[in-house]
């Protein structure tokens, strides 16, 4: 099964932040070395934003960020027609990165892992992960 990052997960995993939970790594580990961990195209959205912010400290832009992660083995999940039309009908908080994210892991039956606690609560069938753990 998939084991899809939402955005601070990626950057957890990505810079070995603590953040990331033991269990939670392990995981995501795993799932690199089965070709099973993926992120979606919003993420890396997310992290140019944060970049451009100050909000992340990066010595790489967020292009040569999203390559690292790629090099890596993490899969790029398609942002598709689909993808977006779910995310517009998801009854989830008005966050546009978050419901694409969402919906990008319901359509591939993915596990999203995210330390969201509004992605957490929320009620659905979505499979999740709590990252901090």
């Amino acid at each position: 099964m998939t084991l899809l990052l939402d955005t601070h997960a990626a950057i957890w995993f990505a810079l070995e932040d603590a953040s990331l939970g033991k269990r939670s790594r392990v995981l995501a580990t795993q799932a690199l070395e089965e070709s099973r961990l993926a992120i979606s195209p919003i993420s890396f959205w997310e992290i140019a934003l944060l970049i451009q912010k100050g909000r992340l400290q990066s010595d790489l832009p967020g292009t040569e960020l999203r390559l690292q992660l790629l090099d890596a083995g993490i899969a790029e999940l398609p942002l598709t027609g689909e993808i977006a039309l779910l995310s517009a009908t998801l009854d989830l908080h008005p966050d546009p990165a978050d419901r694409f994210i969402a919906a990008t892991a319901i359509l591939h039956q993915a596990t999203l892992l995210t330390a969201d606690a509004r992605l957490l609560d929320w009620k659905h069938a979505l499979r999740r992960q709590n990252a901090r753990k």
